[in-house]
Formats: C-alpha cells, sequence, structure tokens
C-alpha cells in the first residue's frame, strides 16, 4: 500500500477534527448542545468496557447481515441479470420494497420477532444493504456482451459456466462499488434496531442510554465510533476489491 493511501485519509480526519473544535470554540457552544472532539476522550476513558462489548454486537450482527445480504443479493441479480422476464417482473417490486424507509420497518419486525434480539438487528441490516448488491450484479449480467454467450454456448458452456468465467469477473468491478455503498447501510440498519428495540445491546443501545441520561459526549462518542468501525469494514472491502478486482483499477 503507498504512503499517500494512508497519510491522505488520515490527514482528513485530523482536519475534520480540528475544524469541529474550532467550530465549537468559536460558536461558544457548551457540550449539552454541541460536543467537541476534546469532550469525547473522558467519555471513552470513563466507559471503555462498554464500547469494547457494544462495539463487538454492533459489528458482528452488522457482517452477518451484510454477509446474508451479499449471498441473497448475487442469487437475486443473477436470477435478473440472465432472465428478463425476472427482471421485468422483480425491479417494481425491488424499488417499491427499497423505496419504504426502513425507520417504520424497524419497529414491525420489532413486534413481529419479540425477544429475538440478535435474528431481527440482523434482518435489519441485511434488508437495508441487499438492493445495491442485486441491483449491480444484475445490471452487470445483463449488460455482458451477447457475442460470448453464443460463442460459449456453442462450445457447450452451461449457463453456470459462462456465469463464472465471464459473467462473474466483468461484475466484480460493479459489485465491489456496491458492496461498499452496502457496508454503510448495513450499519444504520443494525442501528435503527438497536436504538428502536429496547434490548441493550450494541452501540445504539449505548446511543440511546446516553440520551436518555442527557449525555451529549456519550452520545458524540458513540458516533465516533460507529463511524470508526464503519470505516474500518469500508476499507476490508477496499482490501478485498484490490484482490479480486484490481484489474479494474486505472487510477495512478
Amino acid at each position: 500500500m503507498k504512503a499517500r493511501q494512508v497519510l491522505v485519509p488520515f490527514a482528513a480526519v485530523v482536519v475534520f477534527l480540528v475544524l469541529w473544535e474550532a467550530l465549537v470554540w468559536v460558536m461558544g457552544w457548551p457540550n449539552y448542545k454541541m460536543a467537541s472532539p476534546s469532550d469525547l476522550i473522558p467519555a471513552y476513558e470513563k466507559y471503555w468496557n462498554l464500547f469494547l462489548i457494544m462495539g463487538w454486537q454492533t459489528l458482528w450482527r452488522t457482517i452477518v447481515g451484510l454477509l446474508l445480504a451479499v449471498v441473497f443479493g448475487i442469487a437475486l441479480g443473477m436470477v435478473m441479470g440472465f432472465s428478463r422476464t425476472m427482471r421485468d417482473a422483480l425491479y417494481p417490486l425491488l424499488v417499491g420494497f427499497n423505496a419504504v424507509p426502513k425507520a417504520t420497518v424497524v419497529p414491525i419486525v420489532a413486534l413481529m420477532f419479540v425477544g429475538w434480539h440478535d435474528f431481527n438487528t440482523v434482518l435489519i441490516a441485511f434488508m437495508i444493504s441487499f438492493f445495491p448488491i442485486a441491483v449491480s450484479v444484475s445490471i452487470g449480467l445483463s449488460t455482458l456482451e451477447p457475442e460470448y454467450r453464443d460463442i460459449l454456448r456453442s462450445l457447450g458452456a452451461s449457463q453456470s459456466m459462462i456465469f463464472w468465467k465471464i459473467a462473474l469477473p466483468k461484475t466484480l468491478p460493479e459489485f465491489f462499488g456496491a458492496l461498499k455503498v452496502s457496508v454503510t447501510l448495513a450499519f444504520i440498519g443494525t442501528n435503527l434496531m438497536e436504538i428502536v428495540s429496547p434490548h441493550g445491546r450494541g452501540l445504539g443501545a449505548l446511543f440511546d442510554s446516553g440520551k436518555t441520561n442527557s449525555d451529549y459526549p456519550l452520545m458524540f462518542a458513540v458516533l465516533i465510533a460507529l463511524a470508526f468501525l464503519g470505516i474500518v469494514l469500508y476499507y476490508i472491502v477496499v482490501a478485498l476489491e484490490k484482490i479480486f478486482a484490481g484489474w479494474a483499477d486505472r487510477t495512478v
């Protein structure tokens, strides 16, 4: 990895924190209105064990939901990509489903699966993150040049062989682009359920606790912790992209 790829993002984060601290200082905001980065350090020191425990709870459920979204999204994208009929039939349903605000779905899922805390959290993370993956795979497969298919079929290749040898490599750049979006969506789904469903688990529950107790530095500390986990998972996806689809990178 080039030094620039590490130093530039790190410098951007430092600049953001400095500007944030300066804005709070210039505006004279108290920490119950807008906490500054320096206000977050005591919160991390005081609740470090809760951040570790609940951060792990949020992370593993987000990852499980994201993995399910990858499997389901690829399968659904294959169905729509290889069949024009299925694509015309499923696209309106998917668009309609994705247009429904997931904040309105969370209470319904929480009531349907009362007591199934891990399951309903993973379910919401899955529901909110599979759509970009399915669409990207579908578009990648549907735009596959028909000449490739005709040649491979004339040579006796099956549909699955066409997918693994030609279609899948072609769709990898689009897939990883969608996966980067799905990472953030999965975290949103996880934390929506953790806040709405009062089961006391995950960073969403810690955020809700800070809100209940008017501990605003804790609330902002949770937001930064969520951002950190999202960045870590994002760069894991970037590393996987370089391994499996590095050939598509034309940047210098």
